[in-house]
């Protein structure tokens, strides 16, 4: 009996691997083998800085609230636990926002907290 390969599939993954290595640099982007590696290796990275980049933002956001929190004379902690205190729901993400782009809105935080 013959040999039966799917040359089909078998194609049509090799296609799929170097269509994901698009952009990149030498033999990365054409060879089969050594872009196979390259994509596995950048989907792990992919996976793992989903999860950093919510650590990154955090640490920007919480960096905008101190240096706002600052111009009125309160370090970040203290601001933040009387933003809490006063129970005002506002998170670090729309602070930020508030203390880079719209320092008006952010001094009347600041003053409700005072």
């Amino acid at each position: 009996m013959p040999r039966s390969v799917n040359s089909v599939a078998s194609r049509a993954k090799r296609k799929k691997i170097l269509k994901l290595a698009k952009g990149y640099f030498g033999r990365r982007k054409n060879v089969y083998t050594v872009a196979k590696n390259a994509v596995e290796k950048g989907m792990v990275y992919s996976y793992r800085d989903r999860k950093n980049k919510k650590r990154t933002f955090r640490g920007l956001w919480i960096q905008r609230i101190n240096a706002g929190a600052r111009q009125y004379g309160l370090s970040y902690s203290q601001f933040m636990g009387k933003v809490k205190a006063n129970n005002i729901e506002l998170n670090r993400k729309v602070l930020a926002d508030l203390a880079m782009n719209n320092p008006e809105a952010f001094k009347a935080v600041v003053d409700q907290v005072k």
